[in-house]
């Protein structure tokens, strides 16, 4: 397992952690100042700027993007419903691949209607139909420009509105469905990163038994993003109350070990959503407290 206490190399900030900070400009600009070497964009977050601006600021800073937020939420109700999606996620591919990250992270969505509060089916198996679907047309286009795509399973707090792929081993069903990678026999060296993978988010996960078992059979191939905060107890906001790593319940170090057994090697992104709490401190000490953390509780 890495030692990150001595610096802050493998650490990637998403940038809905610092979006008390303002327009990505500004994000971007507070983690140069503290050497950050990643970051995580949010699709809004670009497009308030431009697609070219973040280029920009992304060559001039030198900085790799360790993932980019976020494709998915597939499932509609007609046949011009899952259109539009499919089109949304074409255009999500290809920022992704022309700010040269290194995966585009799928939130894969729920029931249809549901997100804007007014549910428009209760039919969970149709949304996973959906969802099946709409990553098998993607990854096809992806798989022509050579973006991988990651799947991220959220909490199932989250399973009506947000996503409706809630497990690892979920996640990873539906990898070896659409993206089987060929056997690899003894002494093989391990396979590059596979076109569909996950993205591992301690948040949303942490809790599930069958957890250490899913991430050794994702393997390296699949293992595409690691995001990490903490789970606060009490949690006022099941949304917007992510706790900085160390402030909570979740063993973050015994998560990563795991994950860098089975052949992990990239970046610690830290994704906190937190309206009360660290959206409204300054961004250099949000991202001096992210660099603390990620040395002694990652």
């Amino acid at each position: 397992m890495r030692d990150f206490s001595g610096d802050h190399r493998w650490l990637s900030i998403n940038t809905a952690t610092l979006r008390g900070a303002g327009t990505l400009d500004r994000i971007v600009e507070a983690c140069a100042r503290h050497g950050i070497r990643a970051i995580s964009p949010w699709r809004d977050q670009v497009h308030a700027i431009g697609l070219e601006r973040t280029a920009a600021l992304v060559r001039e800073h030198g900085l790799a993007l360790s993932g980019y937020c976020r494709g998915g939420m597939f499932p509609a109700m007609d046949v011009a419903g899952r259109a539009a999606a499919l089109d949304d996620n074409r255009r999500a591919v290809d920022e992704a691949k022309s700010l040269d990250a290194a995966c585009l992270v799928l939130v894969v969505g729920g029931l249809p209607g549901a997100l804007a509060g007014t549910p428009k089916s209760k039919d969970l198996f149709a949304a996973r139909r959906d969802v099946r679907d709409g990553i098998a047309a993607t990854l096809e286009y992806a798989r022509s420009v050579a973006m991988p795509l990651a799947i991220e399973p959220l909490h199932p707090m989250y399973a009506a509105d947000r996503a409706c792929v809630n497990t690892i081993e979920q996640a990873l069903d539906l990898c070896e469905a659409l993206d089987p990678l060929p056997a690899v026999g003894a002494g093989a060296p391990s396979p590059a990163l596979a076109g569909l993978g996950v993205a591992v988010d301690v948040y949303h996960v942490w809790w599930d038994p069958k957890l250490e078992a899913q991430i050794a059979r994702a393997g390296r191939a699949r293992l595409h993003a690691f995001h990490v905060c903490d789970w606060l107890v009490p949690t006022k906001d099941l949304l917007n109350d992510r706790g900085m790593m160390g402030d909570g319940v979740i063993e973050i170090a015994r998560i990563r070990a795991w994950l860098e057994a089975a052949g992990f090697g990239g970046y610690s992104e830290v994704e906190i959503f937190s309206s009360e709490n660290w959206w409204k401190r300054p961004a250099d000490e949000v991202v001096a407290t992210c660099i603390e953390r990620h040395r002694s509780a990652v």
